[in-house]
């Protein structure tokens, strides 16, 4: 149903986030005023930190299964809908792409339905907006055959669709972080928001974490349980204290290299045991992000990895973000991951922020 020609704002709407995993999409909604009604998510380890943080409600539901009349009984009643989501990238990336056996396959895996749920939901409850985040290679997968079917179905609908491919770094986000954003909306274009942050102006590592207090490997800050690196070995200890600010393996002797290094294709894992640079981004988080043979990963001048609360920063999330219930804790492995997997809550601000813009302009 289309937008009635009278003049509405932001506050007119419904916001539910499907696939929304701990809420970094949510929490930029949030800090832009929108109201989150509910986010879906099939992973519940998710659920205490989705409604600690965003005073919404998680829906424990496998998205290949949700019912379009699940999904409308939580919008909130007499409000326009507006439906956001990340699909999970996993048969989209690089990874998956080269090492498939084929095209069918891949079309086959179980992962694939993901996307098409996504847009059979969107086909059945007809929100006034849409808007998705997801890897680039998802543009380019298998010829673009499978993006392509998603953006040709809502035109169908009659949506307008619009998409880029960003850097995080260029919405505040501290990390280097490239993703593509889709817009839908059956009332015309909506445009992305100007980058918010310069060229030479990104908000640095040293920006990022630089004020929080120094832990030692292993050991929790005693104010902030998710303040924690993963404890060394002595040989990883021996290797991050030999490694330079923004250095990696090849700062040290020959004693600390690992069997892959002394090959001509380990020589191009540059990354890999590597220290952050104060003074430039922090490279992608993973959900990996916290071991230090997984990445440059290292802390800028402690011996250690990255700790879950540094990570968190740089996606954006705020300082007192929480990611555990004390009184029934997660492994640390499960927060990385929740981390890892999260939309940056910058990028979810800029989403919102283009969304708002696009509203505001139908009262013109």
């Amino acid at each position: 149903m289309a937008i009635n020609t009278k003049k509405f704002s932001y506050k007119d709407f419904s916001v539910v986030d499907i696939f929304c995993g701990v809420g970094g999409l949510t929490h930029g909604f949030v800090k832009e005023k929108f109201r989150v009604k509910a986010g879906v998510d099939f992973d519940e380890s998710c659920k205490f930190a989705f409604e600690k943080n965003n005073k919404a409600k998680f829906f424990h539901k496998d998205v290949t299964i949700l019912k379009a009349n699940e999904l409308e009984s939580l919008f909130e009643k007499n409000k326009k809908k507006i439906l956001v989501g990340c699909a999970p990238c996993q048969p989209f990336s690089l990874y998956n792409s080269k090492n498939s056996q084929s095209s069918k396959k891949m079309t086959e895996d179980n992962k694939w339905k993901l996307l098409y749920s996504f847009a059979d939901l969107i086909e059945k409850t007809k929100p006034e907006i849409i808007s998705m985040e997801n890897v680039p290679q998802l543009v380019k997968f298998n010829n673009g055959k499978v993006f392509n079917e998603f953006v040709q179905k809502l035109k169908s609908k009659g949506y307008f669709v619009s998409w880029s491919i960003v850097n995080a770094q260029d919405y505040g986000v501290p990390q280097r972080r490239k993703r593509l954003i889709l817009f839908g909306s059956l009332q015309g274009e909506i445009k992305l928001i100007e980058k918010t942050i310069k060229k030479g102006d990104y908000v640095t590592v040293r920006d990022a974490i630089g004020e929080l207090p120094p832990v030692e490997d292993g050991i929790a800050h005693p104010d902030d349980p998710i303040h924690r690196a993963r404890k060394l070995t002595d040989l990883n200890k021996r290797r991050i204290q030999a490694t330079t600010e923004g250095g990696f393996w090849r700062d040290w002797d020959e004693s600390l290299l690992l069997a892959c290094h002394k090959t001509e294709s380990g020589k191009n894992f540059r990354s890999v045991y590597g220290r952050m640079s104060w003074d430039d981004v922090a490279p992608t988080m993973t959900t990996y992000c916290t071991g230090l043979g997984n990445g440059r990963f290292g802390h800028p001048d402690q011996d250690r990895a990255i700790t879950l609360r540094e990570a968190a920063i740089f996606q954006s999330f705020p300082p007192k973000y929480v990611f555990t219930n004390p009184e029934q804790p997660i492994p640390a492995q499960t927060i990385a991951r929740h981390i890892g997997n999260a939309v940056p809550v910058g990028l979810g601000v800029a989403i919102a922020k283009s969304i708002k813009q696009h509203i505001e302009s139908l009262n013109a």
